[in-house]
């Protein structure tokens, strides 16, 4: 793969919009040379003399032949996405149109532009960080209104935030054990170790609580697979029919009715969940494409998330215990469903499944306790701690250097205990410092960059 970082002096140009036939398109430059390239193709104005943040409508030519009519937008540097001279034309959305006017661009000196590399330049020009930049293709890939406010809060630097300061208290104290190592031989000591090992405990809370909503925040970002399991004729295709509000699967009293799994999302306060209907479990079946669904559904159930596993009320409670520890052991994250209460009656299911750990009692064809069950599927996924407020982690990497950091923190209090030598401690504060900066960008390598910005859209 070619470097992003080859170049930088020229000038780059994409679609910002989506390939197909709409109402508008935007083609974006970006470099040197983009106001001085699309000036040659808009004789309407000299754009060479606009200010920055102005809009010009006006014909667009490529040498003498018409392209569109279109809106020019001119983002001067440094006030500018990139930090470059930017220019936007939107024009209309004919796909055809869009490749004329990127030709005519290109033919003019500048260049394809590569996946993310409008915003590695915005990167490369401190426009912002790395963690920002990665929250940018988040907020572009986000499914939900959960999963869009997270990205919105990183973009906005609240993740870098909290980073920068950490790293700035550890940058206080390393620097003054730095400073003991230039006089060794005078056995003086700059930095009061009480009060250093007093900051690693607050830096160590504050980073173990970033690490510990990684589960929540990798829930918003990704969603929850649900597979909903049980023995056949429990209600499971009418419990996916009452939580999606819709008749999506076929709903018989016949055992065996479902013979493959059907997906479908159920968003419960901005979070994602897929819902999966699956085959019922039955010991012993004559018929091979049920025979098919089954094996399915242990597939599906050893991959979710989570498993809402469906018990008829009706069932006796020891019929159900050695169906359940099967699922258990292919899958611990299982919420226990006892549907069709209103046969027998809600208390008297209770008295019957007392033993089974926390379920969650209900009725799916009369819509009975399913927002007490949602309630239930978020809690199991997500945990009771409410990080609404809290910065969320929703990044691997992130998570990844964060549980480094963890370890080099535990270090560095290890050695302070031990009185170990200050040269030795100030290697674990180095390392600590090296994560820190990784996640940000402010130690970073050109192949983990070439990484992280290929898989952005090209126009971004």
């Amino acid at each position: 793969m070619q470097s992003h970082l080859a170049g930088w002096d020229d000038t780059i140009v994409a679609p910002a919009t989506p390939p197909g036939h709409s109402a508008i398109a935007v083609v974006r430059l970006s470099g040197t040379r983009a106001i001085d390239i699309v000036n040659t193709m808009f004789p309407a104005k000299d754009l060479s003399r606009q200010n920055s943040h102005t809009l010009h409508v006006g014909m667009l030519y490529d040498e003498k032949k018409e392209l569109d009519e279109v809106v020019i937008s001119i983002y001067r540097k440094p006030r500018s996405y990139t930090g470059e001279d930017v220019v936007e034309i939107s024009c209309h959305g004919a796909p055809f149109i869009v490749q004329e006017i990127l030709s005519a661009c290109i033919k003019r000196g500048a260049r394809p532009a590569r996946p993310g590399e409008f915003t590695l330049r915005a990167f490369m020009n401190k426009k912002m960080d790395l963690a920002q930049a990665e929250a940018v293709a988040d907020l572009i890939a986000s499914q939900s209104e959960a999963s869009k406010n997270t990205a919105l809060k990183q973009m906005r630097g609240g993740f870098s935030k909290e980073l920068n300061q950490l790293r700035e208290q550890l940058l206080q104290f390393s620097s003054l054990m730095e400073l003991e190592l230039d006089f060794s031989q005078e056995d003086v000591e700059f930095a009061d170790r009480t009060a250093f090992y007093e900051l690693l405990n607050q830096i160590e809370h504050k980073v173990k609580r970033l690490a510990d909503s990684f589960q929540h925040g990798n829930v918003i970002k990704n969603g929850v697979s649900v597979v909903i399991a049980g023995k056949p004729n429990t209600g499971k295709s009418t419990l996916l029919n009452a939580l999606l509000n819709e008749n999506r699967a076929i709903v018989s009293d016949i055992p065996g009715t479902t013979r493959d799994t059907i997906e479908e999302i159920l968003n419960i306060d901005g979070i994602l969940f897929r819902l999966i209907d699956t085959a019922g479990i039955r010991s012993h079946t004559t018929d091979i494409i049920e025979s098919m669904g089954i094996e399915k559904t242990f597939e599906k159930v050893k991959k979710a998330n989570l498993v809402l596993y469906l018990i008829n009320a009706e069932e006796e409670a020891h019929e159900i215990a050695e169906s359940l520890s099967t699922y258990e052991t292919m899958n611990p994250q299982i919420i226990s469903v006892v549907n069709k209460t209103d046969v027998i009656g809600e208390e008297t299911a209770r008295i019957k499944f007392k033993l089974l750990k926390n379920p969650v009692f209900i009725s799916a064809k009369y819509n009975i306790n399913l927002e007490q069950l949602k309630k239930a599927m978020k809690e199991k996924t997500i945990g009771k701690e409410n990080f609404a407020e809290d910065v969320v982690i929703t990044n691997a990497r992130h998570f990844s250097a964060l549980e480094e950091i963890l370890k080099s923190l535990k270090d560095v209090k290890a050695g302070l205990e031990k009185n170990l030598p200050t040269d030795l401690i100030t290697i674990d504060i180095r390392r600590c410092l090296h994560y820190l900066g990784e996640i940000t960008g402010s130690i970073s390598t050109e192949d983990q960059l070439d990484f992280i910005f290929s898989r952005f859209c090209i126009g971004k």
